[in-house]
């Protein structure tokens, strides 16, 4: 995938788009006129992350087609005791339900939980109200949690105002710039411990999830490299992955497939995606691109990057996959402030068009 140009790439579509109608499950062509998708069809379910009070960003989604919300929820749940997750929850997914949109999974954690991954003090009470929305979530009909392991930093990058096509603002990570800004305020931190920490985590958490039904989809270390500013990253490979997987085999013990990320470490990200989906490890993808090396990346508009976009699509479908997608990471664009680089709705509105022009023209249904 990463050594293919940009003509490969156009070409692969293409053909792709010539064989659409040879795809498995795909429609024959017609002159008909699409239908609008139902948020209850089969299909990927395109999603959008649509923060909670954020009504002029759902209606412009519901504009674009998208029927699925992904929701931040902790800010809510982290106001109020466990005993009242459940009534908060069914409240906040009752307004999204009125604005026509299915909440298909929250993103990020719950509720706080820097101490359970740091293994800090006070961990057990945030791994009890972790549980406690856990069971929350089941119980309004919220079926998935895409979580993550990167103690202490997050998501990370060195520059978040590179110029792009156009002058749009995208991001950068470069290694020897982050290096030089020093260890954080936890100091050093093995990827033993991290590894610990995880584990204790996943036993007391993993087997409530299965009883509730809830899939827990943990997205990998962005950047995939370790350490990071003294802190260890340990979801930096497929080997990794299929080690967490096996400290707790479950059902909804499984991945977010980033799929720059897992590029950035270096693997074979159509190979990697039909192994997952073949034994239902994929629960949720964030489609985006990016443009370099682990040690140092630039992110891409969703049409511009190395990855033949149209070809994971079509892998995707063709293993199964029917959770939701969302593009992720688009460039802040033309009159969009850039004080949540990545996270701007305008690069998010082009790249559902991009991605459903490719959905629709390998007749791939979605939702």
């Amino acid at each position: 995938m990463t050594g293919l140009s940009r003509r490969d790439c156009l070409q692969r579509t293409l053909t792709l788009l010539a064989a659409a109608g040879a795809a498995p499950g795909a429609a024959k062509a017609s002159g008909a006129v699409r239908n609008s998708p139902a948020a209850n069809q089969a299909g990927i379910k395109l999603a959008e992350v649509l923060g909670i009070g954020q009504e002029s960003r759902w209606r412009l989604a519901r504009q674009i087609g998208v029927n699925h919300a992904i929701v931040s929820v902790d800010g809510a749940l982290r106001k109020v005791p466990r005993e009242q997750y459940e009534e908060t929850l069914a409240k906040i997914k009752a307004t999204y339900d009125a604005a026509g949109l299915t909440i298909a999974g929250v993103e990020s954690h719950p509720v706080p939980a820097e101490k359970i991954k740091l293994g800090l003090p006070g961990r057990d009470e945030e791994i009890e109200n972790y549980i406690a929305a856990i069971k929350a979530l089941a119980k309004v009909g919220i079926p998935m949690v895409c979580y993550n392991w990167m103690a202490g930093l997050g998501w990370y990058r060195t520059n978040q105002a590179v110029p792009a096509r156009g002058g749009a603002l995208t991001s950068e990570f470069d290694y020897p710039t982050a290096e030089k800004q020093g260890l954080t305020k936890w100091g050093k931190i093995s990827e033993e411990k991290i590894w610990d920490n995880l584990e204790y985590f996943l036993k007391a958490v993993i087997p409530v999830a299965e009883k509730a039904n809830v899939q827990m989809a943990l997205h990998p270390d962005d950047p995939p490299l370790s350490p990071l500013r003294g802190i260890g990253r340990i979801l930096t490979s497929a080997a990794n992955y299929r080690r967490l997987m096996n400290i707790v085999p479950s059902p909804v013990n499984g991945v977010t497939f980033c799929q720059a990320n897992f590029k950035l470490m270096g693997e074979n990200i159509e190979a990697l995606a039909r192994e997952w989906c073949a034994e239902k490890k994929i629960f949720f993808v964030h489609f985006r691109d990016v443009e370099g090396t682990r040690e140092h990346f630039v992110e891409t508009f969703h049409d511009n990057g190395p990855t033949d976009m149209a070809r994971m699509l079509q892998v995707y479908h063709e293993s199964g996959f029917n959770g939701p997608m969302r593009p992720d990471h688009a460039p802040t664009m033309e009159g969009e402030s850039n004080e949540h680089p990545g996270y701007a709705m305008v690069g998010k509105v082009f790249a559902i068009g991009y991605m459903k022009g490719i959905l629709d023209g390998l007749r791939i249904p979605y939702a």
